[in-house]
């Protein structure tokens, strides 16, 4: 049996894909193949145990919905965040689809109030300090779903999509990409333990941030064009909500970006959660990677964001996800494969943190079973200076960010370095394939992921792909 669309991965790209077929009534079969759980059955034994068991597809960043849902919910409604897409499409296309999108999440339930919109005054205010800290505000207005909040609006887009027709393969590994003579057909699929060959019209790979290295290697085994692309390595941020007041009030998520002396590499701030917890993930191969998480109705002492420094590599190096990969690892590894935290004083002043010191601080960290340590012994001195010196710069913006007790967690890594080669219609160099959403390197998050999702649709529609 032959299907129209197979969609590989189940995360925003893929799933605002399916969406926007139904919603035209495009007459095409559709199956999406997901490694991981519906969204209703999506449950991390930690919530329950108080300890990552290694679960072999890691419940917080596979099944339906993806990674990114299950961290906070934000959707980003400004083309000026969320990746290169813009690049790619035009700014004027992105923005319309960005409003049609929108509309799509708030026929599902999510939350018709927008931050950042209500203090135009001490955006300025906040801007100007930014400015003289040497800094860049970018200004987004937020409409934060929340955690728990996603969960009820993906499952409702789960079950109109079950609904209308879609197949959704859960639990389903995608093995391999069938490529004949430069023409995607299809690809290989575990169901079970027996491995199935699925054929297709058309291909979209939408394997999210947790499928960005797979998505490497079938770049390579198939000579699909792609070209490295930014990795960002960086530390989870945790501070007192009395520090970040203002600034939560006025913008609820700040997006900074600097090039601190010496190295000048990009560093930014991102996903920020007022009230929010530290949150771990799980990759491949056991990879604890940091996160965060923002309820709508839950919320702790404390908020959350992560620095990012951004490196890009040159020839000969062509490798930037196994180089994060490898700084996780490290850190993991002295972190006997926990997250590890670290107080800002103790790195400069050139000490590990001891897990004593913690329990006596006015931040008390809200991942229970953070190791206590040294992240300075793991993490690159370019990456660990670059970061430092960002926070100096931020406390100007935000009085009090670089206090002593101000902790940093490690590693917040992101997997979206493989930058697929294609044109304003998704074509890739192989006929019959298309590749959307992070895992393709074209956007960093919920609301560009599922843009790209929208278009890729329209595309599919008009059979001009």
């Amino acid at each position: 049996m032959k299907i129209d669309v197979l969609i590989i991965g189940a995360g925003p790209a893929g799933i605002f894909t399916a969406l926007e077929l139904v919603k035209r009534n495009a007459g095409k079969s559709i199956t999406i193949v997901e490694k991981g759980a519906s969204i209703e059955r999506r449950r991390c034994p930690k919530s329950e145990t108080g300890k990552c068991v290694n679960c072999k597809n890691c419940a917080i960043t596979t099944g339906f919905s993806g990674a990114g849902a299950f961290s906070d919910g934000k959707l980003s409604l400004s083309p000026d965040v969320g990746g290169d897409l813009p690049d790619l499409i035009g700014r004027e296309l992105a923005e319309k689809t960005i409003q049609y999108t929108d509309n799509i999440y708030l026929e599902f339930g999510a939350d018709t109030h927008i931050e950042g919109l209500s203090n135009p005054e001490k955006v300025k205010e906040i801007r100007k300090k930014a400015i003289k800290a040497g800094l860049k505000l970018v200004d987004c207005p937020i409409r934060h779903m929340g955690t728990e909040k996603a969960h009820d609006i993906y499952f409702s887009i789960e079950k109109y999509l079950l609904d209308n027709g879609v197949e959704i393969l859960f639990d389903t590994p995608c093995l391999d990409l069938i490529i004949q003579d430069n023409v995607c057909k299809g690809a290989i699929i575990k169901k079970g333990k027996e491995e199935v060959s699925l054929y297709a019209d058309k291909v979209v790979v939408a394997t999210g941030r947790r499928g960005a290295d797979w998505l490497e290697s079938a770049c390579k085994a198939h000579n699909i064009e792609h070209q490295p692309g930014t990795v960002d390595v960086g530390v989870r941020v945790e501070v007192r909500n009395e520090i970040m007041e203002e600034v939560n009030e006025t913008l609820y998520e700040s997006k900074l970006i600097g090039y601190p002396e010496p190295f000048k590499n990009k560093v930014r701030t991102f996903c920020q959660n007022p009230g929010g917890y530290v949150a771990q993930e799980n990759y491949d191969n056991g990879l604890a990677v940091v996160n965060g998480h923002s309820y709508k109705d839950k919320k702790s002492e404390n908020t959350n964001l992560a620095i990012l420094c951004s490196h890009n590599f040159r020839e000969p190096f062509n490798q930037p996800i196994e180089f994060a990969k490898k700084v996780g690892e490290l850190t993991n590894m002295l972190g006997a494969g926990r997250i590890m935290v670290q107080r800002y004083g103790d790195i400069l002043s050139g000490k590990r943190t001891w897990q004593r010191e913690l329990e006596n601080c006015n931040v008390r960290p809200t991942l229970k079973d953070a190791v206590a340590g040294d992240i300075t012994s793991a993490l690159p001195y370019r990456s660990m200076i670059s970061i430092l010196n960002f926070i100096k710069q931020m406390d100007e913006v935000v009085p009090g960010f670089a206090s002593s007790e101000t902790l940093l967690y490690s590693p917040e890594l992101k997997f979206y370095s493989n930058k697929i080669k294609m044109d304003e219609r998704f074509n890739t160099s192989v006929k019959n394939l298309h590749c959307l959403g992070d895992s393709s390197g074209w956007t960093r998050g919920l609301m560009m992921a599922s843009v790209m999702g929208v278009l890729m649709a329209r595309e599919l529609i008009t059979e001009r792909v």
